[in-house]
């Protein structure tokens, strides 16, 4: 059963917010002895709730989009808001693969919480820097993050509903360089996809030499899925990391080159190549030692 939207009219003091933009900064201004921010008038009120517009509004975009975003976001993770929920619901931890950084319902086991309390079995608290340099995230504004997944981690409510199926972004995107091997690319649209036609669908990423497609050095071979909690994106996992090189993600000959929505609406997947396969991304991947 999908999880219901839902919304709740709580609010929170503006000192959670203040204090994480303090934790990114990195250099306290805005604060006073104890921590709090300093505000004009005095004015404390900043609506915060458990919605992911909201956290996302509030939290992800301006606190940890400034480090978690484009091709050098840390482990792969963007948080700004054309990439953050398809990235975070149901998606394997990069560094503990075997915990989801979302799991609906489940916040105790979902990767982002152990991360922002301090407790994740790899890697240091969020924000980066806390405890030693950067102030920590108040549990009352965690709570907020905890209770969002505690109610099936819903996304943002749907728009564009009337719009044409289209592909809204891909994950490494065209032409990017990223600094570390992508455990998934994603590919995100803006309705729901017909899951029942996932059959249909086969992909592999090829790894080009300096003649570009002209040169393949090598295949990989690709599965793909995607997830009940969130069907509007489509991951792409390799199945085995990829190393330096030039990459482009490709539609098997002979697959559907169109995805479906639910209201069996279709757009064509990517560019076709020299062969007539469709190219949904070629990436560069710079892995330093």
């Amino acid at each position: 059963m999908r999880p219901r939207i839902i919304f709740t009219c709580l609010r929170s003091g503006i000192a959670a917010c203040a204090l994480m933009i303090a934790a990114c900064a990195g250099n306290g201004e805005g604060l006073d002895a104890n921590g709090r921010p300093l505000m004009p008038g005095g004015d404390m009120s900043l609506p915060l709730s458990d919605d992911f517009e909201s956290l996302q509004e509030n939290i992800f975009t301006p606190i940890c989009s400034v480090c978690h975003v484009g091709a050098s976001a840390p482990m792969g993770l963007r948080l700004d808001a054309a990439n953050s929920y398809n990235l975070l619901v149901d998606v394997p931890s990069t560094e503990v693969p075997s915990i989801l950084r979302v799991k609906p319902g489940d916040p105790d086991n979902s990767y982002i919480i152990q991360k922002l309390e301090g407790h994740a079995a790899v890697g240091a608290q969020m924000p980066f820097g806390c405890p030693t340099s950067q102030p920590c995230l108040p549990a009352s504004t965690i709570a907020f993050v905890r209770q969002w997944i505690m109610n099936g981690a819903p996304p943002a409510a749907a728009s564009g509903v009337n719009a044409p199926l289209s592909i809204t972004s891909v994950v490494p995107g065209d032409k990017e360089m990223v600094p570390t091997a992508p455990p998934q690319v994603m590919v995100a649209f803006n309705h729901e996809l017909d899951v029942s036609q996932l059959a249909t669908y086969s992909m592999h990423i090829e790894k080009l030499g300096a003649g570009g497609a002209a040169l393949r050095l090598d295949r990989v071979q690709a599965r793909i899925a995607v997830s009940d909690a969130n069907l509007r994106a489509l991951m792409i996992w390799p199945s085995r990391p990829l190393t330096s090189g030039r990459y482009r993600v490709v539609m098997d000959a002979g697959a559907s080159a169109h995805f479906s929505d639910i209201a069996g609406q279709t757009v064509a997947a990517g560019i076709p190549d020299e062969l007539g396969e469709p190219v949904i991304s070629t990436f560069d991947v710079e892995v330093h030692p």
